[in-house]
């Protein structure tokens, strides 16, 4: 697995170098040569991820400018001293939450989140961490992401249901129903506990 995850922060770089080479790049042939690189990087990801090329270029590869990390929020609401979780379709649970759209802040995103996946108006507070997906939340995604925490009040609202999610509750840490770890783990719950329970909370950051 770490031989695994070692080419596929190769193949994360390579296409990382040949996207600011192909925004960069003036010369038609270090344009050529960028360009073959990119598509290099997207077949490595085809034989990590055991793939179909033709569907990992789009994701891999159709992005332009200088990479950066896609951001992902994540909002921490409590209620009795007990956190917010949505159940997907899984079955499995996670803070809600998700990408943050162009055009909205995190916070927007956040208030936004709350609200299709568990039917919620949320006051963003503050930000509890800011963390790297790869180290937290694994496996490793063939896109960098970072991952913002926030500590919201509710301000109303109920469940109700949607397309991403089939239900909502309260828990407490002890008693935490199956987490979908690769979004939300138990440790990054307690994190959120402890920033609730703090009265100066210093955020986290990777």
């Amino acid at each position: 697995m770490e031989n695994k995850n070692q080419w596929l922060a190769w193949a994360v770089e390579l296409q990382a170098l040949a996207q600011a080479g192909l925004y960069y790049g003036k010369d038609v042939y270090d344009i050529e040569r960028f360009q073959r690189i990119r598509d290099m990087a997207a077949e490595m990801l085809s034989q990590i991820g055991e793939l179909p090329l033709e569907k990992v270029k789009p994701l891999f590869c159709s992005e332009d400018g200088y990479q950066t990390p896609k951001l992902d929020s994540r909002a921490a609401i409590f209620r009795e001293d007990k956190i917010l979780l949505v159940q997907e379709k899984d079955g499995l649970w996670t803070l809600p939450g998700g990408w943050v759209d162009a055009g909205l802040t995190v916070a927007e995103n956040t208030v936004k989140e709350a609200r299709e996946e568990a039917g919620l108006a949320v006051r963003p507070e503050r930000v509890i961490a800011l963390q790297d997906k790869d180290r937290d939340n694994p496996p490793a995604q063939a896109h960098k992401i970072c991952k913002v925490f926030l500590l919201c009040t509710e301000l109303g609202g109920s469940f109700q249901p949607n397309s991403e999610t089939v239900a909502s509750g309260w828990f407490s840490l002890e008693a935490l129903p199956p987490l979908a770890t690769g979004k939300t783990t138990e440790k990054q719950i307690k994190m959120c506990f402890d920033a609730h329970h703090a009265e100066h909370w210093e955020t986290v950051f990777d």
